[in-house]
């Protein structure tokens, strides 16, 4: 996903630990577990891509294509059941997550949990 915005940006297996994990102890990092062929991701990313804009730089989103090399290791490592999954990490560490495409209210209080 090509965006302007430089809170949100893709991720994969290699980097996820680095811009995931090390950068939550930093601000929240919101990562979405989402696949080309699922049509509730790709009704929700462009909310969340409005959302994070809202947000102003205070939570980072990462996109996590499960489909791609093997980011689907990463899928099964935080027992996703189904796409679209969002997690929010802090601390380098999980605190929250939904599935399925959400409201944008929804997303907004959920993320507004965490900052």
């Amino acid at each position: 996903m090509k965006t302007d915005n430089p809170d949100i940006f893709d991720i994969n297996l290699t980097d996820f630990d680095s811009r995931v994990l090390e950068a939550s102890h930093k601000q929240p990092v919101l990562v979405d577990f989402w696949a080309k062929w699922c049509s509730p991701c790709i009704v929700i990313a462009p909310m969340l891509k409005k959302i994070i804009k809202e947000f102003e730089g205070q939570v980072l989103l990462a996109k996590l294509e499960v489909d791609e090399g093997e980011n689907m290791k990463l899928a099964g490592r935080f027992q996703t059941r189904g796409f679209p999954t969002i997690i929010l990490f802090r601390n380098g560490e999980e605190q929250e997550r939904f599935a399925g495409a959400k409201p944008m209210h929804f997303i907004r209080e959920f993320i507004g949990r965490h900052i």
